[in-house]
């Protein structure tokens, strides 16, 4: 799959540098995956949850952190939107973020 706006993940590890090992390996788990429908995704990370509108929710560090992004099977893209902690994710609506 192909990361899109991975700058914010950048930008995020600048700041918690205890999940720079966690994303990395999300990164690299991703950026290795040919998914092409929801089955392949949820194989990959059971405990991904979709939420709507093309948004999928997946814990990162032990559930300590949020990431959320946009997944364009046919594409063959990721969009990440937000990454954050539980009290950033509590105050955004995910269906739009």
């Amino acid at each position: 799959m192909i990361i899109i706006e991975s700058q914010i993940l950048d930008e995020f590890v600048e700041k918690h540098a205890d999940c720079r090992k966690a994303v990395q390996n999300w990164i690299n788990k991703v950026e290795d995956a040919e998914w092409k429908s929801h089955t392949d995704l949820k194989m990959d990370f059971p405990s991904a949850d979709y939420v709507k509108n093309g948004r999928y929710v997946f814990n990162i560090r032990g559930n300590k952190y949020r990431l959320i992004v946009v997944v364009v099977f046919v594409a063959g893209q990721l969009i990440v939107r937000f990454i954050g902690t539980h009290a950033e994710y509590d105050k955004i609506n995910v269906e739009s973020v």
